[in-house]
């Protein structure tokens, strides 16, 4: 049998580095576009729970902005080094106020279903009639009794934002596994 000639040699190693590249490309395409991230604590309950392993979309808000209800992750404004995952409950231009229990955007109260109803309590001073500034978020913990968040330290600007949790992946067999709840009901009153 003779050795393959110069062309068929050329073509082969052709399709190696082609194959190569192309798999190099979609493990980058895959890295920008998705995360996975490490669910540390309870200030989600019962949402997300304490270990789990989420995929965060990082590609959406390429195209679209944030929307109240969307849980995402972020780097803690007061430190960028750590990552927090919260449900964003006001985006830019809204008008919060926090009283108690009792979350009001833009004069609307909210019927938060997803909130732990076994920890309810706002361990933070009340607050009332909040703008939220241009490029920032206002984010709560559904575990609002355990959970340090937006009523503690303040909005997150927009480029700490990280993307949206969008897939429980671990561990399987958990109540919350797969997709999140839409929950766009819960702020279907206020304006757009």
């Amino acid at each position: 049998m003779q050795p393959p000639k110069a062309p068929a040699r050329r073509f082969m190693l052709r399709q190696i580095i082609e194959t190569i590249t192309l798999t190099l490309l979609m493990i980058l395409v895959v890295r920008i576009a998705v995360q996975n991230f490490h669910i540390q604590g309870p200030s989600m309950e019962p949402t997300l729970h304490d270990q789990e392993f989420i995929i965060v979309d990082k590609a959406s808000y390429l195209l679209s902005a944030p929307t109240r209800g969307d849980i995402i992750v972020f780097e803690y404004p007061l430190d960028t080094r750590q990552n927090y995952v919260k449900r964003i409950v006001a985006v830019p231009g809204d008008i919060i106020s926090v009283v108690n229990q009792k979350v009001t955007v833009n004069g609307v109260t909210l019927h938060e279903n997803y909130v732990n109803k076994n920890d309810p309590y706002n361990p933070f001073p009340s607050f009332t009639n909040r703008i939220v500034g241009p490029d920032d978020y206002f984010v709560m913990g559904d575990n609002r009794g355990d959970s340090s968040d937006s009523r503690q330290w303040g909005f997150v600007p927009r480029q700490d934002i990280i993307g949206r949790v969008a897939f429980v992946y671990w561990p399987v067999g958990v109540d919350n596994f797969g997709v999140l709840p839409n929950v766009s009901s819960v702020f279907a009153k206020l304006h757009q």
